[in-house]
């Protein structure tokens, strides 16, 4: 049995405790193969604050999910860099990890609503109000 391919989408709630947990429940349930998809934030076009995220990010996805978590910087706009991922690789599930509602620009931007068009199921995980970001910039997902 192939191991299901898991794209996730996240930016500040790159390592957020829903997150890693949501990660942790899908390495239980079967193989799986992560990648974590993080967009450029607008406020950094030369990617350096998403390459912190990955940094940061990666060591703990890798103990929640068991294995390696693969990590990608994707365009500024979340739904062009997941609609660029897709094309390149096939995933059988987009998580997209995102902030909470009143202050989510994604969930505004109705992007998993958008992403699921692609034919993929897509899950949404929100941190809470209360988890730490991993970066300072405002209204990502």
């Amino acid at each position: 049995m192939s191991d299901r391919r898991i794209l996730i989408v996240a930016h500040r709630t790159a390592a957020s405790p829903k997150l890693l947990a949501a990660v942790a429940a899908r390495a239980a349930s079967g193989p799986c193969a992560f990648t974590l998809l993080v967009p450029r934030p607008y406020w950094d076009p030369d990617t350096e604050e998403a390459a912190i995220t990955l940094e940061l990010a990666i060591p703990l996805l890798d103990a929640a999910a068991g294995s390696h978590v693969q990590g990608i910087v994707g365009a500024t706009d979340p739904y062009e860099a997941v609609r660029q991922t897709l094309e390149r690789e096939k995933y059988d599930e987009v998580i997209v990890s995102t902030l909470p509602e009143r202050i989510s620009r994604w969930l505004h931007l109705d992007l998993a609503h958008r992403i699921e068009r692609f034919g993929v199921p897509v899950s949404v995980v929100t941190a809470d109000q209360a988890e730490r970001n991993l970066s300072p910039g405002a209204g990502s997902g």
